[in-house]
């Protein structure tokens, strides 16, 4: 199978690297900069065992490549804000002996939150959600660095809605023979995926106010994390315990130091110091916000968030740049005015 990594950023750059490594065939999508540096001078994957540069085939759309292969896979890791822009571009494309890409191909969506597969799902038949566990870090153009060890990664595979295939197996196999994978193949991958999104809500706190590192910003994830938990319980969606995922990840995956590759933080850290302009958490506390409104659950402190990751990356501010006893007291007051709301109305 050939690979076409849809989004050659943190999660795809490193992706689509190890399975190069492995001896597979690699298709990078990028766009800009990140194009330009990918296409002359390979992309460089800074992890635990080295730095590597892998020259691999690398277009900034569908129409450099043509008609695709029946055995072509698409791994879709773009963002979930730039999803629609990416099924819009790869669904219609052709595909050898008849049909289309939406139509024929597998598309795994290797992206944070669950919306991502959800939109896929109205234009591929054939979506397969894709836990990512996969720390990982791209601020510079042509660079990716990993620093999980003894693994890369983690990722849990399934059929979206729910099930497993033979393709799906495959797909595992082949990410699990460049030995820096696991992959489990579940029938309940979302159950994983709403697991992670909890732990994803911290991604905003960090990207406008640093490290979730001192008492304060513990204390405040906490918060956030179980109003999350609350809301996941009100629409009856299950999720796997932290039990049951530190029993999977162990010490599988910890990080390392990277000499000349520091981990500032998450996606939505990085996407404010690359000023990207947009962010992740319309999908990410925006889907608790969403929840909670279909469900009658109060979350003032995701919809904080949310807001303030987008103002963040709208006005291009610098990253961590929100002391954290501001946002707590922002939070405070948040927490208040819903609840004078409820007593007000009740």
């Amino acid at each position: 199978m050939r690979y076409i990594i849809i989004g050659a950023g943190a999660v795809g750059g490193s992706i689509g690297g190890r399975l190069a490594g492995a001896g597979h065939e690699v298709v990078l999508v990028a766009r800009g900069a990140h194009h330009a540096a990918l296409r002359d001078g390979g992309l460089r994957l800074k992890v635990p065992d080295g730095e590597y540069t892998y020259r691999l085939s690398t277009v900034e759309g569908p129409d450099e490549l043509g008609e695709l292969r029946a055995d072509d896979v698409l791994v879709l890791a773009v963002k979930t804000q730039d999803t629609v822009g990416a099924l819009q571009a790869w669904g219609a494309v052709p595909v050898a002996g008849g049909g289309s890409a939406a139509e024929r191909l597998p598309l795994f969506c290797a992206q944070n939150g669950v919306e991502g597969q959800r939109l896929a799902l109205r234009v591929f038949r054939r979506v397969y959600g894709v836990c990512v566990w996969l720390p990982s870090t791209f601020v510079e153009p042509g660079v990716v660095s990993a620093a999980g060890a003894p693994l890369t990664g983690i990722l849990h595979l399934g059929r979206h809605p729910h099930g497993t295939d033979e393709t799906a197996r495959l797909v595992g196999a082949d990410l699990e023979k460049t030995g820096y994978f696991e992959a489990p193949v579940v029938p309940d991958v979302a159950r994983w995926q709403y697991a992670k999104l909890l732990s994803n809500l911290g991604n905003a706190l960090e990207a406008v106010a640093g490290p979730i590192a001192d008492d304060e910003a513990v204390a405040l994830y906490t918060r956030v994390r179980a109003e999350g938990q609350a809301v996941l319980d009100a629409a009856g969606i299950a999720y796997a315990s932290v039990e049951e995922q530190q029993a999977v990840r162990g010490h599988k995956v910890d990080l390392v130091p990277l000499e000349g590759a520091p981990r500032g933080g998450g996606s939505s850290w990085q996407s404010l110091t690359r000023g990207t302009g947009t962010i992740e958490a319309d999908h990410l506390n925006g889907e608790i916000a969403l929840l909670g409104r279909l469900h009658g659950v109060p979350t003032p402190l995701n919809e904080l968030l949310q807001h303030l990751a987008n103002t963040f990356a709208r006005e291009r501010r610098a990253p961590g740049s929100l002391p954290v006893e501001d946002l707590v007291r922002l939070a405070d007051e948040a927490v208040a005015f819903v609840q004078e709301s409820g007593a007000a109305s009740s």
